[in-house]
């Protein structure tokens, strides 16, 4: 998407050699009113030297104003009575127009934990979820102008937020409800597992990665209009509602039971072939049809059943 941001290219002068200016400055003011005070000149050019530094010293007041300290990873929103001038993003201690605006940003990555949400996956099923999202204002004019950035913790009804720290918390509120909103139509494009539908190629369980990287393309679309940018989204919690949990744990064991038993069948078979093949190799004794099927399904019992077998001896003979 398109920036508007801007790099400010007005007057923008070293601090530190401003500072030394404005207190040389200072200075002279002070010294020139103690010396028109005690000189002997008339009452009128007294009175005319005496406006004349009071106007200097209104002046020189207006200067310290001017004066910003810019650390790593934040900047400044420089507007000129009401007209955007650029962004300042370079560290330091510098000195400005003081009539310029200096609207402060941070623009240090930050973290959300979000609440966690009850919605409806695509089968239906209402599950629980919620999401961990690290974010950080990257477009300044976007964040400045673009988006009402009023906390809702502003003391005063109306008030304008000069205070860092209320913008973020503005911009933490938005990414709050764009972060909601942008889950729940994750949550409501995938099932939860491919329990019902076994041709299901991603859900919310296993898709993982893939998952995180739809949600955090999901939040930079939505976020984009603030000058937000998602670093990461991942989902930190994810659980079927209360209401249907205790259906839901039935139905994981009982697929869990019918594949165990799917395994053991599928043992039991082929341990069942192997003796069979064995007593014809070695000729232990020759059976029919009949007798096949009756062993096979003594051992199929044997080798199936939950409880230990227990043994009955047969004194006679398998021709018997």
């Amino acid at each position: 998407m398109k920036t508007k941001e801007e790099k400010f290219t007005g007057l923008m002068l070293s601090g530190i050699p401003m500072l030394l200016v404005n207190l040389l400055f200072l200075g002279a003011i002070v010294y020139a009113m103690i010396y028109v005070i005690g000189s002997d000149l008339s009452s009128t050019l007294k009175g005319i030297f005496i406006t004349l530094n009071v106007i200097l010293f209104i002046f020189n007041s207006t200067f310290w104003f001017g004066f910003m300290l810019i650390e790593p990873n934040e900047a400044r929103v420089m507007v000129f009575f009401g007209k955007y001038c650029g962004t300042v993003k370079q560290n330091g201690f510098f000195w400005v127009n003081p009539f310029y605006s200096e609207n402060k940003l941070t623009l240090r990555a930050r973290n959300l934990d979000g609440e966690t949400i009850k919605v409806n996956d695509k089968n239906g099923n209402p599950i629980l979820i919620g999401q961990v999202i690290v974010w950080k204002v990257t477009d300044t004019y976007k964040a400045s102008f673009e988006i009402d950035n009023t906390s809702k913790s502003t003391p005063v009804t109306g008030q304008s937020v000069t205070s860092v720290n209320d913008k973020m918390r503005a911009y933490e509120h938005f990414v709050r409800v764009q972060g909601d909103a942008a889950l729940r139509v994750v949550a409501g494009q995938y099932a939860y597992d491919n329990s019902i539908d076994e041709d299901e190629k991603m859900t919310l369980r296993a898709g993982g990665e893939d998952i995180n990287n739809i949600l955090e393309k999901q939040l930079n679309e939505r976020l984009a209009l603030a000058g937000i940018e998602v670093l990461e989204a991942r989902i930190n919690y994810l659980a079927y509602a209360p209401e249907i949990a205790a259906v839901m744990l039935r139905r994981q064991q009982a697929d869990a039971i019918i594949a165990a038993r799917e395994k053991i069948v599928e043992g039991a078979v082929g341990m069942v072939k192997l003796a069979l093949d064995k007593l014809s190799q070695e000729g232990v004794v020759e059976l029919d049809s009949d007798k096949k099927a009756a062993m096979v399904s003594n051992l199929l019992v044997v080798l199936c059943s939950e409880e230990n077998a227990q043994p009955i001896i047969n004194s006679g003979t398998l021709y018997n």
